[in-house]
């Protein structure tokens, strides 16, 4: 018959593919249930209150009408949802394909056996495909699998999470209308089973067995393979442990694959006595905590405890005399082959020979471990006990007493084990390797003796008293030709040739009295030895390997391991050198990988990759976790150097009196230092003893290990205290921001100076690691904040700066900052609010409205600067940027809501127009019109003020952060700075002179210089906030009019002082001149030109009138207000850098001049 696995027996082709695909599913499984979006879950009560109403379970579908008109009866509700689907689309669809692909498998499956049952597998139906071998095998794991699926799937996504994400995937998804979409299939299969992965969750009634049966399955095919596993030994694995009392480990795959099949069909487990008797008299007679797959364990004591043949079955097992004979057999016996294990590992102990005389006792040895091992861990293990029932209560501490359980002695002996293994596969690798050519040189050696020996009886060779004798030399000549026509191909006649010439050796030294004679006796001695050698290398066999293989699989301690990681740390700290031992024990837990890639690798599965890519992803993660108490430890070290450098040590100056030296020398604490950085390097000494080594796919280098434990340790404690460091009270007087600024900017050099001094003796890179790190915190942190002013928010697994290697972690919220530049940005906005302070620009310092104290001033930055250096800065830049949008955005919407939607503010605006135009005419009495327009639009100034004043406040503080990393730019790079402002102007002339002849050349559209030129741009402070256009805007009616009535309606609340300029007339009605003057320049440079050109012809037209009317008065000095709008259009020509031509187009020159001598 064609083998079933070949590539043209389509039969067992496509069940291949359907198992193979089964594995890559549950792996895909695993990997999402980490990233399940919290909001799912709906744990907390904000998450309720924000999305209970747009997140549905499946009493969604009873009344979708209903939930969606409540929907649209809210617009702010219609909102979030779109935001909601913009944000969770992508990793809800992801979810959805693979619920849907648990779906298909078993509708394949399904398709498969009924295929099978109408013949469409020419000569091949269920019965011959369960006949053979791997035949048998796949149809068993197919229905396993399925069951592992549902199960994995109730215990990592919970069922009201799922119901959540189907139905956010059938409102958002465009493909749900499509006609081959089976949406109420998967839901129907994958509904809420009310069942809790919790510990002391109540299980729901006949369950899994309901949940199983969601969709039918051919109960022939299910019997049948229940059939198979009770009866057969299907992976052929007792021939791996051929002792009696080892069958139970020899079949617990087998038994694992039995435990979820037989939920199946529940009747078997209720009413069949004996079926289940024979069950666990064969699977589990001395073992009730099996693992089902990748380390899930399962506790049958408490699985089995609904049905009643399972339970009856099971109580021989759990009997309290046959728990107290395992524990104590399982105690003898791990001692035992511990002190063996020791033994071989001693130095020098595993030569090739002791290996190759002692094959079946090491394997025995190795045989005796692994089953105590196992049976210790799951037995053992808390996951597998549920701490409220009484009984598996008992059992346990049972086991725990008889097998006197030490967790450390255990880890012990899976490290000693883990070893010992590895040293033998590597030296059985080596010896396979080699093992042709030495059996050539073993024979040659042997053969060339014997044709000496003829050659010395011919008695030509000159060896003492020895006659001649033709016929041994004769015998001798044959026996070397025998010796050469011995076969490597053909072991077994070899072998037994081998042996008869042994024997035919030993009989001439006795027949023919040749021991009198000490050289020919070491001759014949020479050639036995090389003979049993021979024999000995040709019985090297690859099997031995393969046992080795199966005996030690530690894939049931997938989860379980977890649990000894304290332990491997404790052992660590205390011992760095035990990396070394610690490297053969993950390479044993890699071996776990080829349970779950062996058929997709069979399968030539384009899922291979992405499948061991997790597995390896996770358990070099493990890794990761358990290393990771070397750069924890390295950095407690640091903090005591570092107290030591900045408390203790006093630093040498560069001249010194000898009677002082003592005083200088510090024996004490410089010793002490110098024993902690001792430590420290044998930390570091101790994981690069680990060789890269290939765990799974992924090769796994120490020093990259060691580093990125180090940036992990680094980045962990940087966030820390930049978390701590950054919180605010927002009621001290005054405010904590400096005094907070400077202690935190002494920690940071703290960690700086420490990592400038550590680095020469871990080898890396300090520098560079501190720069990408607290770049990437900042950077990190600076991106969540700004996710509050973002629809499409930037999840964790989409952000640039967030990893999974050295995760930046989160902290929960104080205030209404998500994290610490949050905060800061809101505590210096708060101490530089304009209705409590007034800006002084040409000193750049804030000073208190009331008391005239100073608030803050421009050291505000440098000292930012210092704490969170260039990337702290920037980054408190782009957070502004998006609060003025912010502010722009909801000053538009206010302007729509307060001017363009009351009739009355708009009659007086058509009014004011209508007297004022031509803008180039004078007003008659202006005053009048001026002041009448202003007191029916006043109630609309309050919140235009408050709107205009915060962003020209954000302004300011763009400005002076732009001033700062300019300035320390020049300083501390000059060479960027002039390389960056001449290819700036080039740029600018370019695409100046672009404009004026288009056939010069531009940037093309694909081209991202101008993008990425004006990032570097912005960090080195070269640029202009108040030329920037934050927000795209419509045409807006009436907006310059406005814009000039609120000017002067402002004026008069400010006076002028010569060596203060404008400043607040009454504290309690505050108006701060900066902030009001850049507002405006900033709002009105968000729209077309022709706005500011008609803002200033109205401003032009109101000084002419208002001087106007006091000439003709004879008034003869110049209004207050007059002397506020022209310092108004001096100062928009100052920031704005225009020529003052812009103007003087309105305002005639001599009224400038004559301001001026006023002034």
């Amino acid at each position: 018959m064609l083998d079933f696995l070949a590539e043209n027996n389509l039969c067992g082709q496509a069940i291949l593919r359907i198992v193979s695909c089964g594995n890559a599913i549950i792996a895909e499984l695993l990997r999402l249930s980490e990233f399940i979006p919290a909001v799912f879950r709906l744990k907390d009560r904000a998450d309720q209150q924000k999305y209970g109403e747009i997140i549905f379970d499946f009493s969604y579908f009873k009344g979708q009408e209903l939930w969606e008109s409540k929907l649209e009866a809210k617009p702010e509700l219609q909102d979030l949802d779109e935001e909601f689907r913009e944000n969770n689309i992508e990793i809800v669809t992801r979810f959805y394909l693979a619920f849907q692909s648990v779906h298909k498998y078993i509708v394949d499956l399904n398709r498969y056996l009924d295929d099978l049952n109408e013949g469409v597998y020419i000569q091949q139906t269920l019965e011959t495909v369960l006949l053979n071998e791997d035949g048998k095998q796949l149809l068993c794991e197919a229905l396993y699998l399925y069951g592992v699926m549902l199960l994995v799937i109730d215990q990592k996504i919970e069922g009201e999470v799922r119901e959540r994400m189907l139905v956010s995937y059938y409102r958002y998804s465009a493909a749900r209308s499509s006609a081959d979409s089976n949406m109420d299939d998967i839901c129907k299969l994958l509904r809420s089973t009310g069942y809790s992965s919790q510990p002391g969750a109540k299980r729901p009634p006949n369950y899994p067995e309901s949940y199983f049966q969601r969709v039918p399955i051919n109960e022939a095919f299910i019997s049948m393979v229940i059939g198979r596993l009770r009866s057969d030994d299907i992976y052929n694995q007792v021939s791996a442990y051929p002792l009696p009392e080892h069958r139970s480990t020899a079949l617990a795959n087998q038994a694992a694959m039995l435990y979820v099949i037989l939920y199946f069909d529940s009747s078997i487990l209720h009413t069949h006595q004996a079926k289940m008797r024979e069950i666990v008299d064969k699977y589990f007679p001395d073992n009730w905590v099996i693992s089902i797959y990748m380390g899930i364990t399962v506790n049958l004591a408490d699985a089995w405890e609904p049905y009643k043949a399972a339970k009856t079955a099971l109580n021989n097992t759990l009997d309290l005399s046959n728990v107290r004979e395992q524990a104590s057999r399982c105690a003898t016996v791990s001692e035992r082959v511990h002190a063996q294990v020791r033994q071989f590992l001693k130095e020098g102990y595993l030569r090739e020979e002791v290996v190759l005389d002692n094959i079946p006792k090491l394997l025995n040895c190795l045989r005796d471990c692994n089953v105590a091992i196992r049976w210790l861990m799951l037995h053992t293990a808390d996951s597998a006990c549920d701490p409220n029932n009484k009984r598996l209560r008992q059992i346990k501490d049972q086991i725990l007493t008889d097998s006197r359980y030490n967790p450390k002695i255990l880890f012990q002996l899976l490290l000693d084990t883990a070893q010992f293994e590895f040293i033998l596969k590597e030296m059985f690798k080596q010896m396979l390797s080699e093992k042709q050519a030495k059996w050539e040189h073993y024979k040659k050696e042997g053969s060339e003796r014997m044709t000496e020996l003829a050659d010395v009886f011919s008695g030509v060779k000159p060896l003492t008293r020895v006659e001649k004798n033709e016929n041994l030399q004769a015998w001798f000549r044959e026996i070397s030709k025998q010796i050469l026509s011995l076969n490597y191909d053909d072991s077994t006649a070899a072998g037994r040739k081998t042996v008869q010439l042994i024997q035919a050796l030993e009989e001439v030294q006795e027949f023919h009295q040749l021991e009198s004679n000490l050289q020919v006796c070491q001759f014949l001695a020479d050639t036995r030895k090389f003979l049993h050698q021979m024999i000995r290398t040709i019985n090297i066999k690859e099997e031995v390997l393969i046992t080795m293989q199966i005996v030690g699989d530690l894939s049931f301690a997938w989860q379980l391991i977890d649990s000894f990681t304290s332990i491997m740390q404790e052992s660590i700290r205390v011992n760095p050198s035990m990396v070394t031992k610690l490297r053969a024990t993950f390479l044993k837990l890699a071996s776990a990988l080829d349970l779950p890639l062996l058929r997709i690798n069979q399968a030539n599965s384009p899922d291979l990759l992405s499948v061991s890519q997790y597995y390896s992803g996770e358990l070099v993660s493990y890794v990761r976790k358990v290393l990771q108490i070397i750069p924890e430890s390295m950095f407690t070290s640091l903090l005591k150097i570092i107290k030591l450098q900045t408390h203790d040590i006093i630093e040498v100056p560069t001249r010194l009196d000898k009677d002082k030296l003592r005083d200088y020398a510090q024996l004490g604490p410089r010793y002490e230092v110098a024993k902690l950085t001792h430590a420290i390097s044998i930390f570091t000494e101790g994981i690069l003893m680990m060789k890269t080594t290939l765990v799974g796919i992924i090769k796994v280098d120490p020093k990259q290990l060691l580093e990125d434990g180090i940036r992990k340790e680094l980045v962990k404690r940087v966030a820390f205290a930049l978390h701590r460091g950054l919180i605010f009270n927002p009621r001290a007087k005054p405010s904590e921001l400096m005094p907070k600024l400077k202690e935190l900017g002494a920690t940071m050099d703290g960690f700086h100076r420490s990592f400038e001094y550590i680095q020469d003796y871990v080898n890396i890179y300090g520098l560079k690691i501190w720069q990408e790190e607290v770049s990437r915190i900042i950077n990190y942190n600076v991106e969540q904040e700004c996710n509050n002013f973002l629809r499409t928010k930037i999840q964790d697994w989409q952000s640039m700066y967030q990893s999974t290697h050295i995760p930046i972690p989160k902290f929960t919220p104080v205030d209404e900052s998500v994290t610490f530049i949050g905060r800061l940005c809101r505590e210096i906005l708060r101490i530089t609010d304009p209705k409590m302070t007034c800006h002084i620009d040409q000193l750049n310092t804030w000073y208190d409205m009331k008391t005239h104290q100073e608030v803050t001033s421009s050291r505000l930055f440098s000292e930012i600067q210092t704490t969170l250096g260039t990337f702290g800065l920037n980054g408190l830049d782009r957070l502004l940027c998006f609060m003025v949008v912010r502010e722009l955005q909801n000053f538009l919407s206010m302007f729509q809501k307060i001017i363009l939607r009351d009739r009355t503010v708009q009659d007086t605006l058509k009014t004011l127009m209508n007297a004022v135009s031509p803008l180039k005419s004078i007003v008659a009495n202006s005053n009048k019109i001026y002041l009448s327009a202003i007191a029916k639009t006043q109630k609309i100034w309050v919140p235009y003020l408050e709107a205009i004043m915060k962003v020209g406040q954000m302004q300011i503080l763009r400005q002076q952060i732009a001033n700062e990393l300019n300035y320390s730019c020049r300083f501390d790079s000059k060479h960027l700075a002039a390389a960056l402002e001449n290819l700036n102007k080039a740029l600018l002339a370019d695409i100046e002179a672009h404009y004026q002849d288009p056939s010069l050349p531009y940037p093309k559209e694909d081209n991202t210089l101008l993008y990425e030129i004006t990032s570097y741009l912005e960090a080195a402070g070269i640029h202009n906030p108040l030329n920037k256009i934050y927000i795209t805007t419509k045409r807006l009616p009436y907006f310059p009019v406005v814009n000039f009535l609120f000017l002067i309606a402002q004026l008069p609340k400010l006076q002028y002082s010569k060596n203060l300029g404008m400043v607040c007339r009454k504290p309690a009605d505050p108006v701060d001149w900066p902030p009001l003057v850049l507002g405006l320049l900033t709002l009105l440079k968000q729209f077309h030109s022709r706005y500011t050109e008609q803002f200033l012809a109205l401003l032009g037209q109101f000084i002419r009138s208002t001087v106007e009317q006091c000439t003709s008065q004879k008034i003869p000095e110049m209004p207050a207000e007059v002397v506020g709008a022209l310092l108004f259009l001096e100062d928009y020509v100052r920031y704005t850098k225009l020529p003052r031509r812009v103007a003087e187009a309105h305002v005639p020159n001599f009224i400038f001049d004559e301001f001026r001598t006023v002034l």
